[in-house]
């Protein structure tokens, strides 16, 4: 499995994307900054300028059903934000 493993398409990313030119992804936990700007560099063919990274962790989950409670865990993800170089873009949408 590489290192990036998908791109964050929401509205709050999209908007990102347009106005400063900022794209998200879902990375691998492992990953540094300077593997994930090499990956994105060879997967889109652009230039990333900066990579900001948050982990997140997993969080606790219950709900109450009739057969007793229920509980589970969500995934912990880690989250790169690349800034691209002035003029280059990332179409996500070009394979539909």
């Amino acid at each position: 499995m590489g290192i990036i493993i998908k791109p964050i398409i929401t509205e709050k990313m999209t908007g990102q994307g347009e106005k400063l030119n900022r794209y998200g992804f879902i990375v691998d936990k492992r990953a540094n900054k300077l593997q994930i700007k090499k990956a994105v560099k060879e997967l889109y063919g652009v230039e990333p300028d900066e990579v900001n990274t948050m982990n997140y962790a997993g969080k606790n989950k219950s709900r109450f059903t009739k057969s007793g409670v229920i509980s589970g865990k969500s995934n912990a993800f880690k989250k790169a934000i690349v800034t691209l170089a002035k003029g280059e873009t990332i179409d996500f949408y070009s394979n539909i």
